[in-house]
């Protein structure tokens, strides 16, 4: 018992000492930013008023670490994210809105079933947008050497959209990775693609209009075809050439039109076998001992934008897979 409890003492002595030891680091480096951020074109007033509070975060070093997409299978992943509850609180948002979101609809064309759950996946339809400072997650993780260019550049982004009165400093509370409102934008999602949709001279991510219409203009502008197919779950044939199978969501290789990858499927299925496709099997680098060949999914072009939005085959899935449901009862 007492070689435990040393050990747990010499863990709070080492863990207090590195924390201490980042804060005294981060606030040089902040310095260092508010610098470069004045190069970038920030105002001084800006500076002095947004990053005054800035701190460094530790849980933010943590979430970063550990993300449960990249560890939980496939089928958990979406029976979570995909379940009755989650599709009747969207038929619920959908008839208290249907106005507005069938507005959005028409206009962007992008259908409403898939706004819906991209917003009941992302934020629970609002209920979970995070509690972070994402002035301060932002910070962290630009200090932070994992990933310090592109979170730098996000910092800066922010940091402009708050200087040119588009979205208002005082409101940004969100995740871990600095991603914002009923969609999750991180900043230059809001700078190159979100809609002052009641036009009141703000970006304001967490009313329902603002959002809709920035995650409508964002599947547009990106390519989405509406109505036009996700993906289609199958029972591969074990004579298919490992090559086939994609397994990472960096970059969706080897695709083929469907009526190529048909003699490698058990399934008979019923889309137009001229579109191009490919096949993931997301389970193979996250799942001790999980089979080369199951689950598998055929995936189509829509597929590969939602990985624009989150480069995760899990979330993909769920996402088609809750829209789909959505498309039933609406």
């Amino acid at each position: 018992m007492k070689i435990i409890n040393l050990f747990f003492i010499l863990y709070l002595i080492l863990n207090t000492s590195t924390s201490f030891a980042n804060n005294i680091e981060f606030e040089s480096w902040l310095k260092n930013f508010k610098l470069y951020a004045l190069k970038k074109g920030i105002s001084q007033k800006t500076l002095d008023v947004v990053l005054e509070d800035a701190s460094y975060l530790p849980k933010v070093i943590e979430y970063d670490r550990f993300q449960p997409e990249f560890y939980e299978d496939t089928i958990t992943y979406i029976s979570k994210r995909a379940s009755n509850k989650k599709l009747n609180k969207g038929i619920n948002l959908y008839n208290k809105n249907k106005k507005l979101i069938n507005q959005v609809d028409e206009e962007f064309n992008v259908e409403k079933e898939l706004l819906i759950a991209l917003m009941g996946i992302e934020t629970n339809y609002g209920k979970y947008l995070g509690k972070m400072d994402i002035i301060s997650s932002l910070a962290t993780l630009s200090y932070d050497k994992r990933r310090s260019v592109f979170f730098t550049n996000e910092l800066i982004t922010i940091l402009k959209l708050i200087d040119n009165n588009i979205v208002n400093h005082n409101i940004l509370y969100g995740s871990w990775a600095g991603a914002f409102g009923n969609f999750q934008f991180m900043p230059s999602t809001i700078e190159k693609y979100a809609v002052d949709y009641d036009n009141n001279n703000k970006i304001e991510l967490k009313s329902l209009k603002d959002s809709f219409a920035s995650a409508a203009n964002y599947m547009k502008l990106i390519g989405w075809k509406k109505y036009s197919p996700c993906f289609v779950s199958i029972d591969l044939k074990e004579n298919i050439p490992i090559k086939f199978l994609n397994t990472s969501a960096k970059k969706i290789k080897n695709k083929k039109k469907l009526k190529y990858f048909k003699k490698y499927i058990k399934n008979n299925i019923n889309i137009d076998e001229n579109l191009y496709s490919a096949i993931v099997t997301p389970d193979k680098d996250i799942v001790d001992d999980a089979s080369n060949f199951s689950p598998a999914y055929i995936v189509f072009d829509n597929y590969e934008l939602i990985l624009k939005w989150n480069r995760s085959l899990r979330f993909a899935l769920a996402v088609c897979t809750l829209k789909d449901k959505l498309k039933n009862e609406l």
